[in-house]
Parts: structure tokens; sequence; C-alpha cells
């Protein structure tokens, strides 16, 4: 699924007008998918009272249209106009034929009626302005989401849900009014918008779910970023003939941990068995390898020389390029270290021209040295998924931490194609980039997924899938899908407070199988 800017959106809209699918078709669309979704949210509605709060524009219309099918569905709808609609409304008439309540804000000057409303209401729709607002918002709007926020706070069952998105977001940017709603749940129409995923709106946004509302995918099919859906995912999954063995699923090489982050190289190790991947091999320092063992007992090794125990050698690499031709893809990094001995062996793993390098996944410590090596990517000339977090990002692109996150979409794309690798920055909404301008951002965000190890877990998935024969794209991407989905049931299940990264394990083979019973 596609995820448009407003530029697009509305390129979008004018096309759908050319093959006859009105504005007025659309908003209709868009007012019964809305109540629909709404209905899948609140569950039984019948007798809930629900607060819709009414824009002047088209935002407001298909408020007023979702209004109308949640009262014939039996909800006790009651709507608020922030100002007046144009003359002869045809949906606002439509809702007044019903005797839906609704009252105006310029009647209710101290907002006590919205007070009234707000204190009896199971759940508020901000349907005031959408994507079609970019001035700061003041006077009677600014005051309607102030008094809502408040309600919020004094009352946190008041279920708050966004109409396309919440009012004061930049439906581009992501950059949020000060009035601004924290949502539940936003329900955007047809096409999810790039600042749903960019800080700070997604901290506004709750839980997005995308509307259909009629309009034909191919008349976005332009567009190169998407948004990663679960039809999608199981369009990918790797196939798994009855009659494979081993080799079938591909063999994953994991050069990891040291005396300080022996975890990082459990958890990669198992995040690439935990996905499929047929064999699986632990290269490490030689003086971990029986403390892995008593954990890792499904894994092959290859015990390397240490330079200090726990701390690989950078003779290692030898051993290492001897055993590259065996392996469908080298995991590299995860808890090595920044000594000197692991420089030296990164550098003379990845930039010495000497062996051919396997599919190669590159996080964690591996990011880091790099990041020190001026210009490196001119020095890497191997196809390669890089997964930073934003520091990591930050480092490896020169640039601040606040410059990453201010533009999470932007900054994955270019960098991308300056470095020409796949490019994975992790964070909520997980944005994978290509070099050829193609993205792909996660529906998930999970603040029980910040923790100590989770990335280790992704690296392991991602090489996983790489091994069982996924493009470089394809195999980042719907790692992220499933790193993501597995956090989401685990968060069901436990709540987002400490979950740690071993919970995420037993999860992932899970998310596969609803994938693909689904």
């Amino acid at each position: 699924m596609k995820i448009l800017t407003t530029s697009q959106m509305y390129q979008v809209e004018q096309d759908c007008a050319k093959i006859g699918l009105s504005a007025d078709v659309l908003m209709e669309n868009a007012g019964k998918a809305v109540a629909e979704e709404v209905r899948q949210i609140l569950g039984a509605i019948d007798q809930q009272c629900i607060l819709i709060l009414i824009g002047p524009g088209n935002n407001g219309g298909d408020g007023l249209v979702a209004a109308r099918y949640l009262g014939d569905w039996g909800a006790k709808v009651s709507l608020y106009l922030s100002s007046q609609r144009l003359p002869n409304d045809p949906n606002l008439a439509l809702v007044l034929e019903r005797g839906i309540s609704c009252i105006k804000a310029a009647q209710d000057e101290s907002l006590d009626r919205l007070g009234e409303l707000l204190s009896s209401a199971d759940a508020a729709v901000d349907a005031l302005f959408g994507t079609g607002k970019i001035r700061p918002i003041r006077g009677t709007p600014q005051q309607i989401l102030n008094r809502v926020s408040q309600a919020k706070k004094e009352r946190s069952g008041l279920h708050l849900i966004a109409l396309d998105l919440p009012s004061g977001l930049n439906a581009d940017s992501g950059d949020v009014d000060p009035a601004c709603l924290c949502v539940d749940d936003t329900i955007t129409l047809g096409f999810p918008k790039t600042g749903l995923f960019n800080p700070p709106g997604v901290e506004r946004v709750g839980k997005v779910t995308v509307a259909d509302i009629g309009i034909p995918a191919h008349l976005a099919e332009g567009v190169a970023t998407e948004f990663m859906t679960s039809d999608w995912a199981k369009s990918v999954l790797p196939r798994r003939p009855l009659g494979a063995n081993k080799g079938s699923f591909g063999k994953v090489l994991v050069v990891a941990g040291s005396i300080n982050y022996i975890g990082a190289a459990y958890l990669a190790c198992s995040g690439a068995m935990r996905v499929g991947a047929g064999l699986v091999t632990l290269a490490t320092a030689n003086s971990l390898q029986p403390v892995l063992a008593s954990k890792l007992t499904e894994v092959t090794y290859l015990p390397l020389p240490e330079f200090s125990p726990g701390i690989i050698s950078s003779e290692a690499v030898r051993l290492i390029h001897q055993q590259l031709g065996q392996y469908n893809v080298l995991l590299l990094g995860c808890g090595l270290g920044q000594s000197q001995s692991a420089i030296k062996l990164i550098k003379s793993t990845l930039l010495s021209g000497k062996v051919s390098l396997p599919a190669l996944v590159l996080d964690a410590d591996g990011l880091n040295i790099m990041a020190k090596i001026p210009k490196w990517w001119q020095q890497l000339t191997k196809d390669a998924i890089l997964t930073p977090h934003p520091g990591e990002m930050a480092r490896l692109a020169g640039v601040s931490v606040d410059e990453v996150q201010s533009n999470r979409i932007a900054m994955a794309e270019k960098v991308a194609l300056d470095w020409r690798k796949i490019v994975v920055l992790k964070g909520a909404n997980t944005v994978v980039a290509t070099p050829e301008g193609q993205s792909m951002i996660s529906p998930v965000a999970n603040p029980g997924l910040a923790s100590a190890g989770t990335g280790d877990v992704l690296s392991g998935a991602i090489a996983g899938l790489v091994a069982q024969g996924l493009s470089l794209f394809d195999a980042a991407a719907l790692g992220v899908y499933l790193h993501g989905e597995a956090g989401e049931m685990v968060k069901a299940r436990l709540g987002d407070t400490g979950m740690i990264a071993t919970d995420l394990l037993p999860a992932l083979p899970l998310v596969i199988k609803q994938l693909r019973e689904t």
C-alpha cells in the first residue's frame, strides 16, 4: 500500500474525478468507511455515546457522513460544529433529519456544552481539519481541541479518534501544532500520509488504520513509498516445500559477540533460526563458545582466536574468509565491541578485496566501526543491508540525531541512494529504503521494542530471510514486519513495559504461522 504526500493525494483525487469518482462519492465512501472502523475500534456501539467534532471543510463533511451511519447503527451521536458549514450542506441536512444532536460553537461561547458532551462521551472523533489545515490553529478550534485534551487527561477512558489525521498535524512533515491531540486511533483515508510516520507527529497518531474509500490502487502506482501490510508480507514469505532439507533454507554465518556483549550473539543467531533459516553458524571468540553452546544448542560453531579473553583477534579474518563460500549470508557486527582488534577484523573482512563476500547484513558495532572510516561507502562496494538505529545513522551520515529524526523517510532514502545500500532505519515505524528510491514503512510504533537486544533479533531475522532466497530488500522489509508484529503480539500479552528481546523469539514463528493461515 502506497504512502502519499499531500500533493500526491490531491493528484489522485483529481484523477478520480476524471474516471467518474466525484468528490461527493468519495466523501460518502469515506464517511461510511470511518463509521465501520469506529465500530471495529469501539466494539458494540449500540447505545455508546460518540461525539464528533465537525470542521468547515471536507474533513468535517466526512465526519457528518460517519455520524449518519453511526446513528443508524444505534450509537448515540452528538455533533459539535466548530464553525458554520456551507449553506444547504446535504450531509448536515441528513443528520439533522435523523434528530442527531448538533451544537454550534458560536452558540456555546464558554464551551460549557462541549464540556458536558465530553463528560458523557465514550469516544470523540476529531473531524475538524484533516490534511487541509497547515496554518496555526487559533481561536475557537484551538479552544475546542484544548478542551478535548483536558477531558482526556481527566478521564483516560475517553477514546480519541482522528479522521484522516489529527487536526494540526502536517500531513507531509509530521510537524504538529501545539493544539494537536494525542489520539488513540487515526483512521486515515485511502492511503497513509507521510506525516503520520515522522516525529513528532508519530507520537500523536496512536494506532493507524487505513480505510478503503474506493480509490483504485493503480492511480498511485507511480509512488515509491509503501506501507507494510499483512497481504504484502504473506506474498513474500519464503516457500516451505514438503521435500525440503536444511540446505533448502539457506546457511547463515554470524560473526558476533565479545566479553561484554555475549547475549548479542545469542539473540542474532536465534532470530535467524526463528524465521526459518536452515543452518546458522556462530563465529565467536574461542572462550565464549562454551558459554553460548549452553544456550544455542541448534547452531554450529566456528571458534575464533582471541586477542584477549572474549575479544576476537584480527587474525581470525583468515578463518572467516575460508568459510564464507559455504554460506548464503554473512551477519557481522552484533556485540563485537569497538576494540582495536574488532576494528581491524571488520576492515580486513569487508574492505580487503581479497575474497568474494556473500550477501551481507551489517549491524551494531559493524556500523559504528564503519562510521569511523572516511567515505566508507566508497570502499564497501558489496551490496549490503545496513540496520542502524538513529544514533548509529547519525554517526554513519555525519549528522545529528535530531536531523535523522526530523524526517526519517527522507533521511533513509537519501543515504540509501548515496551509499548504494539497503538501509533499515530502526525506531518507531522503521523505514527500509533502497538505492533505487523505493522505501517501505513499518506500521508498528511499540515502545516495548526500545530495549537492549531487540535490534540483534531483527538483524538475525533479516539474515535468516536472505538465506532463504529473498532479495535483500524483501528480506529487510519482511524482517522488519515480522519483528514488529512479534513485538505487537508480546505487547498484547505482557504490555510494553518489561518486554525483553528474548520474548520476541518464540513470537516470530507464530507471526509467520498466522500470516500463512490468514
